[in-house]
């Protein structure tokens, strides 16, 4: 991979994809991309297509900023881009669709009834009603293959019988003016919530009505999982009599297990889950049946404790045949499957050099093949052709189609179309550079808006998170590198090693070396971009991360203190000790630091950002919510007491309402208003005789 990948997005893809949609002309002059433009997108999500293919139900999210949230509606297209149009406009949340077996009704979840149930609407037209009144709120479901079943999931306390035991003990919680919570395992608190008990269990309950059935009752374990899990997890069987369930039943060892196991339990509950994957100590998730119901296909890690582990899809003929890796030598993780209608292939979406792309597997020989290259695809459904959902770092996503060959792709609908005309954005290119080692590294350049390249541009220099993720060329909605091109400013992205889609030995890179390559790899990026686009000023630079990004930031300021004008830390880890102490899932820093930190302290301090606050001197702007239990709150505010009691220009914005994302309206205005404030502070010309370094 020594080649650079210099290609333009405009050069490549909009004359392939973007077949039948004339753009609208623009009501006024284009002005550069703001954070309010992006919040105006639609948000287009969940597509699936219909039991005869011809037509595709889908979500989409827009911002209502009176609200200070995101309200979602059921929208409908043809599969041939025809006849698209809203189906379900009510100020509550309409979501998850889901069709009847007889392509007659979708059937979804709402809040219109001031609980989250499931609701049906009929394709044909006419008004939606409610299908489910249950004392607790849905938080997912199923339809079976038969059209019997819904398999749905409730939030509830383990040791109850009845969801009224549940809704009586939550009332009486509320009732009590005690208001303490007695703990005697872990977790605590998990990803932004205090832990009450209650567990995501999986019911089945006849679509006729009746009383739901409790398929993993008194387990201590939830499904789907916390905090992302959805219904991917859960699968009925063929014949609809059973359901296929992925948990983690780990009992005090949850907080540092990555043990995720199949489960099958008959619909009925007459006998307990059984374990069908316990062969496996790592994680195995997503169950999917094929088309004739002979065959299930998961997905598998084998490293147990370790989340970023690579997935390789097995394969189990249904039901009692032994599970077997089809795709051992693919040096890619998926993330998600769907059958193809004949069941040959398999699709499957993976991260791949900066893209995340789609791929047919061959069921027999686990050969691949690439049937949509570049961008972010999201949500393939197979039916006559393959939908997806496609976006990319000049466009949010909207839905496409492609043959089973990748051929004759054909964007469905433009929704953003009128927002994105009236818009200026930058254009962007991949490049490759020699980094650690001399092994090929990638990065993205966004240029500004306006650009002209007899001018030198600042930069933002930015830096992904995970640590094993990547910007990819994906329209971000909290890290959007057009925010920043559209305010005047170049961004610069590398994918330093521990990223995602350059294979596993790329990734596993940088376990017990948080601060080496990839420090390594962000350097010479910089240095490389700097070399190829002399565009980029390379004495105006601010280096902006989150997460990890932020753990490399406090990094940075102790580690390449001169380099920067100034610095942005949103939610970064500072001191290693407090952080292991202080998190919930632990698994995560005893894969990345060799163990608790009792047991090697010496791996967890190698890479100490608070080991090296004697050298911090560059402007930083510190960002934390106080909501955020994976780097709680303490790791910000000891880096910003640094900097006050040093004397370091430094700024804290508190958001007491996030979690480690920032996620309403006017919090995200708030947010990026601050960052492009301090990015123009010390950036702009005369911030040169304040620079420190």
């Amino acid at each position: 991979m020594s080649i650079s990948l210099r290609r333009r997005w405009m050069a490549f893809l909009i004359p392939a994809l973007f077949l039948g949609f004339a753009t609208p002309a623009p009501a006024a002059e284009p002005h550069p991309f703001t954070v309010h433009d992006m919040l105006a997108m639609k948000r287009i999500g969940e597509p699936r297509v219909s039991p005869d293919g011809a037509r595709i139900v889908f979500t989409v999210r827009e911002t209502d900023l009176d609200a200070d949230r995101g309200r979602t509606d059921l929208w409908l297209v043809g599969i041939d881009g025809a006849g698209l149009k809203r189906l379900t406009r009510n100020p509550a949340s309409d979501s998850s669709p889901r069709w009847s077996p007889d392509g007659r009704t979708i059937y979804f979840l709402s809040s219109r009834s001031g609980s989250s149930q499931i609701w049906k609407i009929p394709i044909d037209g006419g008004e939606a009603s409610q299908v489910t009144d249950l004392p607790l709120d849905v938080t997912g479901f199923l339809v079976s293959p038969d059209g019997r079943y819904f398999a749905l999931t409730l939030e509830v306390f383990p040791d109850c019988d009845t969801l009224a035991c549940t809704k009586r003990r939550l009332d009486e919680k509320a009732k009590n003016p005690a208001t303490g919570v007695l703990y005697d395992h872990l977790f605590v608190r998990h990803w932004d919530t205090w832990k009450d008990g209650r567990r995501s269990h999986v019911f089945v309950l006849p679509v006729e009505g009746g009383e739901p059935v409790d398929l993993m009752k008194g387990m201590d374990a939830d499904a789907p999982s916390k905090p992302f899990g959805g219904m991917e997890e859960i699968a009925f069987t063929p014949d609809g009599q059973g359901v296929v369930f992925t948990t983690r039943n780990a009992g005090r060892r949850e907080a540092w297990s990555t043990n995720f196991d199949l489960y099958l339990a008959p619909v009925d509950g007459s006998a307990p889950p059984l374990n069908l994957t316990a062969d496996n100590p790592a994680w195995d998730t997503q169950p999917v049946f094929s088309p004739d119901g002979k065959t299930l296909a998961y997905l598998a890690m084998k490293r147990p404790g370790f989340e970023s582990d690579r997935f390789r899809i097995m394969l189990r003929a249904w039901p009692n045949g032994a599970p077997k890796a089809l795709t051992e030598a693919w040096d890619r993780s998926p993330s998600s499957l769907t059958w193809s209608p004949d069941g040959k292939e398999i699709y499957a979406v993976a991260a791949d050099v900066g893209q995340v792309a789609l791929f047919a597997v061959n069921v027999k020989t686990g050969a691949v093949r690439t049937l949509v290259r570049r961008g972010h695809v999201s949500s393939p459904a197979a039916g006559r052709w393959i939908v997806y959902g496609l976006d990319h770092l000049r466009s949010p996503v909207e839905l496409y189609r492609v043959d089973r060959n990748g051929r004759h792709a054909r964007r469905l609908t433009g929704l953003n179309d009128e927002i994105l005309a009236a818009v200026k954005m930058g254009e962007y290119e991949q490049f490759s550079f020699p980094g650690w080692n001399g092994e090929t590294v990638y990065g993205f350049v966004v240029r500004p808006v306006d650009f002209d390249p007899s001018r030198r541009y600042p930069v933002a220099f930015l830096i992904h998170g995970g640590p094993q993720g990547s910007f990819n060329n994906h329209f971000h909605y909290r890290w959007n590198p057009q925010v920043y091109a559209g305010a005047g400013f170049a961004a610069v992205m590398i994918d330093f090693h521990g990223s995602t889609g350059y294979g596993q030995a790329f990734t596993d890179s940088i376990r017990n070396d948080w601060g080496g390559k990839p420090l390594e790899d962000l350097k010479k990026g910089l240095a490389a971009a700097l070399q190829r686009y002399p565009w980029l000023d390379g004495d105006r630079v601010c280096a902006l991360g989150a997460s990890y990004g932020g753990y490399m930031i406090n990094w940075i300021a102790g580690n390449w203190p001169d380099r920067f004008r100034c610095l942005v830390n949103h939610d970064g880890v500072f001191d290693m000790r407090s952080m292991y102490f202080a998190t919930e899932e632990l698994w995560f820093p005893e894969w990345e630091h060799g163990g608790p930190y009792w047991e090697r302290p010496d791996l967890h301090e190698k890479d100490n950002p608070a080991n090296f606050v004697k050298n911090w001197r560059t402007p930083m702007l510190i960002i934390h919510g106080g909501r955020d239990y994976r780097v709680p709150l303490e790791q910000g505010l000891s880096a910003f007491t640094v900097l006050q009691r040093k004397g370091v220009p430094s700024q804290f914005l508190y958001f007491p309402d996030e979690n480690h994302w920032v996620l309403k309206p006017h919090n995200s205005i708030l947010w990026h208003d601050t960052v492009l404030g301090w990015l123009k502070r010390w950036l702009k010309p005369e911030a040169e005789a304040r620079h420190p370094g």
